[in-house]
């Protein structure tokens, strides 16, 4: 499995004030989202969320989001070293996504952004 980047995960209470914030420390343009109830916005290397507290509680779990070419593939590369799936993989508006925890119980979340004919 190839990691082809990392998004630091920033779990914020204002996401309108954290977006003015980051999109000024990285001269990059906030791409918003959001996922049931939580609310998210990609600036350069960061991801913020905010939302309710339940969500927001299991989300501060996850240590980083690591993209690759295919979470299909990551699954099957995670469970050889001993990692548990814990959801997915899934398909997204985006991409794949899936949980896995480590052996060593770090949390991450693993992304492809698939185009269509490749889904």
């Amino acid at each position: 499995m190839e990691i082809l980047g990392t998004s630091l995960r920033v779990c914020v209470d204002d996401l309108d004030a954290a977006v003015g914030v980051y999109e000024r420390l990285t001269g990059a343009e906030a791409v918003r989202f959001a996922q049931g109830p939580v609310s998210a916005a990609a600036v350069g290397p960061f991801l913020l969320m905010s939302g309710p507290p339940g969500p927001m509680e299991i989300l501060r779990k996850v240590t980083a989001t690591l993209a690759v070419r295919d979470v299909h593939e990551a699954a099957a590369a995670l469970r050889e070293v001993g990692a548990e799936v814990i959801a997915g993989p899934q398909a997204t508006p985006i991409g794949g996504t899936l949980m896995a925890r480590h052996p060593d119980g770090s949390v991450f979340e693993y992304v492809d952004r698939r185009t269509a004919d490749r889904q």
